[in-house]
Order: C-alpha cells, then structure tokens, then sequence
C-alpha cells in the first residue's frame, strides 16, 4: 500500500540519519574519554580503537532506542506540518491504523536491541575488562619506556632507561628497589633481557648496587655499595587473574537467570528493561506526537528527548531498587514497563477515538465568560 512503504521509506531515512548522528556524538564522547585514560596509563594506546568498538557496542541498546524514538517522531511531526496527517485521517487512516507499519518497520530494530542488551553488553563489558587487565598485569619490562620512570606491577620497583632497541637491550639503566628491610639503587651503563631457565631475566653490565638497611632498631643505617660486570635481575611478569567474580556485568544472560540473586536480579531488570522500554518507545511516540501546522515541531523533538532521559533513569533507579530487595524482579518490571504501556495505550485510544478530558466546572472556560452578560 502506499500509506505503508511511504511511511516505512521516510521512517527508513530518518532512522538512518538519526543513528548516524548519535554513533557519532557516541564515539566522539568515547574517543575523549579513553585518550585520557591512555594518557594517565589506565589503558595500552594501542588499544584505543578496540576500546572504543566495545564501548559502542556495550550503548548500542541505547543508541537504538533513541533513533528510532526520535525518527518516528521526527516523521509524525513532519506529517502533521505539511498537513499529510489530516489527508490519512480523512481517508479513513485513525492513529491506530498506525501501529502495524510502525512495528513492522521497528521490529528489526527490536530484535537487534534485545540481542544486544541480552548477549552483546556482557560479552563488551567482559572483552574491556581483560584489555585492561592485560595492560595492568604487564610485565616490569613492558611498563619501561625510554626516557621515563615507571613503577612496576607491585610497587617495588621504579626502572628508568635512556634507550632501548629493538634487541631487547639498553643503556643508562637505573632501577630503584624498596622492601620492608631495605632500599637498593642499582644503575648500570648497558642491560639486555635473557631467559634463564625459562625465567626472563635482566642481566646489567659495567654498573654498581647502593643498598640501605632499614631494619627497625637499629642505631646506625647500614649502606653497602658494591661494583659489578654483570648482576641479573629477575623481571616480575603479570598474569591474567581473570574477571571479578563479584561483578555481574559479565555474567551471561543465562546464567544470571540459573543464579537469581538480588544483585543478579538487578542486571535482569536493566538488560530486560532495555529491551521493553524499546518497544515502549514506539508505542509512546505515536501516542505523544502531535504538532499544530502553524507551529514548529522543535516542541515535540525536546519533549520526546525528556520523555527518554526520564525512561532511562527509571531503568537505573528499578536496577537499584531491585538489588537493594525494596521490590522484586517481577513486581517491578509489571509496574515499570507494564504500567507505560498501558499508558501508551490509553493515551493512543483517546487520540484514536478523538477523546477530550471532561471539565470539572470549577471554572468557566474562556468562551463562557465571553458570552456571559
């Protein structure tokens, strides 16, 4: 029909269009914020572009829902300022005949969005969290960068080396070593990495060793200063300690579900509420648009954006209330996403039926006290 695929194809464009939009803001926030954390060493910069795939990845529930709330109010609010909108209405189109062609142009979206907020947002919060683990859990000699002192992986150490190649060696070693009875200073012109029986190990040359007793108790402190050839150091390598086991952002669906604790409970709300709230959406932009001809439509545009920032934050606040046990899970999702739908629903039967609020007749209306003597 022609009512259907001129509805889908502007839909198509304004969703497009939309998305575009938002990917763009989404990945230029993102790039900001994972540059600082490179630049502060919380993440490897050669990570930088991988980080910031699975942070989009992990908002593209979000990103979704909003496109496609905005797109169809964007084209409503277009049909009702060229006055398309009364043409189907005349036709014999009410707002309910709406409903198909927006669910049948929306449930790809859906079904991308439930796949994501199910399967894809542990899957991105799992894979963010293993790079960052890689880069804190490095070994001693991959934190040493030429020309500036880095602390290694426990604390213990700071090395310094003014160069290095690409044989794994350098000149101008300084390494500064603290523990609870003593501090040494160890600086050597030359060093290279060796593996002695399958332990990498730092061997200096041509250096010497400054060490100082800080035994408790003692009258005197003790300074020892010795010269060597060659002195071997071992190198402290990081290992993977895996996912924190109390966090459930990277626990699957699935199993959250097999696990039904009040925190994991909580997860359930938000990864389900994503989805439901996308659907939601749709139903809510038919029912709120409304532009007047002689107006602009800005007014529809800014109040659809409230509606979902509002949405959202009951999204976070019903993953709070659920793990804190004030509500349970489906006590919550009922009053929650049930409750605005059925809101929805309502506010679109009243449009659909040309409904108006009855006047209590406290007071006059504007035209009454005009035609009052």
């Amino acid at each position: 029909m022609l009512f259907q695929s001129t509805l889908r194809k502007e839909l198509a464009r304004s969703f497009g269009a939309t998305l575009v939009v938002l990917v763009t803001i989404i990945l230029t926030i993102v790039l900001i914020r994972t540059l600082g954390q490179a630049s502060r060493g919380t993440v490897n910069p050669q990570d930088v572009m991988l980080l910031m795939a699975y942070a989009t990845l992990g908002r593209l529930p979000t990103i979704l829902s909003l496109s496609l709330f905005i797109a169809i109010v964007s084209v409503l609010s277009r049909l009702y300022r060229d006055s398309e909108m009364v043409v189907w209405l005349v036709s014999g189109k009410g707002m309910a005949s709406f409903i198909g062609p927006l669910l049948r142009f929306a449930w790809p979206v859906l079904l991308v969005t439930a796949f994501s907020a199910l399967w894809l947002w542990p899957w991105t919060n799992q894979k963010t969290q293993e790079l960052r683990q890689r880069y804190e859990q490095r070994s001693d000699l991959d934190r040493v960068a030429p020309g500036q002192f880095q602390e290694s992986s426990d604390g213990s150490r700071v090395f310094f080396i003014d160069r290095n190649s690409r044989e794994r060696s350098g000149s101008d070693i300084f390494i500064a070593t603290t523990t609870p009875d003593s501090r040494t200073i160890t600086s050597a012109r030359s060093g290279r990495v060796e593996v002695v029986n399958g332990v990498q190990m730092l061997t200096l040359e041509n250096g010497e060793r400054l060490e100082i007793s800080t035994k408790p108790g003692q009258e005197s402190t003790p300074i020892r200063i010795s010269d060597f050839e060659t002195y071997g150091a071992r190198i402290n390598g990081g290992s993977i300690t895996g996912l924190d086991p109390d966090s459930n952002k990277f626990v699957s669906t699935w199993r959250l579900f097999q696990n039904p604790t009040r925190p994991n409970q909580g997860e359930i709300a938000w990864r389900l509420g994503l989805t439901l709230s996308a659907l939601n959406l749709v139903l809510l932009a038919l029912a709120m648009t409304h532009v007047n001809p002689r107006t602009g439509r800005s007014s529809n545009l800014i109040l659809a954006i409230f509606l979902f920032l509002v949405y959202n934050n009951l999204l976070t606040l019903s993953q709070n209330w659920v793990q804190a046990g004030m509500v349970s899970l489906n006590t919550m999702m009922l009053a929650l996403h049930g409750g605005i739908f059925l809101l929805s629903l309502g506010w679109l039967f009243k449009r659909h039926q040309g409904l108006t609020l009855p006047r209590l007749g406290l007071w006059p209306s504007w035209r009454d006290r005009k035609a009052s003597p």
